[in-house]
């Protein structure tokens, strides 16, 4: 669904391709219907940078500053919530990637419970709530972050 910008001319959409592992951010004209940028956030892999692409194909579209800063905005917040385990120690976002890799993001309590056991044998237990996060989203008592906030 397209995140309109206060001016109600420009949008940002944003979508997630498993293929790619990255969250695409696309700045729309909404009168052409029309992409103008679009940002590629990975989301998977530490080696991985975001980018941003034009279209170098299209006509030449004047962006006006504030539009393309609150864009930019949003690709930062994108990076800033998706990619913050990955600024973590070099050891903890190999783990979390190693995690991440083998398990998809995805555990159920029973498999939860031993993988909890073999990461709580690599990791100190000051780092083990930032890696069982950013691995599964979830707190050592197998809770969820936003539970407990909530």
């Amino acid at each position: 669904m397209p995140f309109p910008h206060p001016d109600g001319e420009y949008a940002v959409t944003t979508m997630y391709s498993v293929p790619d592992d990255a969250w695409y951010l696309e700045l729309d004209l909404v009168a052409g219907q029309r992409n103008l940028v679009t940002a590629i956030v990975p989301d998977e892999d530490p080696a991985r940078e975001p980018t941003v692409c034009f279209d170098p194909r299209g006509p030449h579209v004047d962006v006006p500053y504030e539009v393309m800063r609150w864009f930019m905005d949003q690709v930062e917040e994108e990076i800033r919530t998706s990619r913050a385990w990955m600024r973590l120690r070099p050891e903890l976002v190999e783990i979390i990637h190693q995690l991440r890799q083998e398990h998809l993001g995805v555990i159920d309590d029973d498999t939860f419970r031993v993988v909890l056991a073999e990461v709580r044998a690599q990791v100190s237990e000051a780092d083990l709530p930032a890696v069982l996060e950013a691995a599964f989203g979830r707190n050592p008592d197998g809770s969820t972050p936003s539970a407990q906030n909530g």
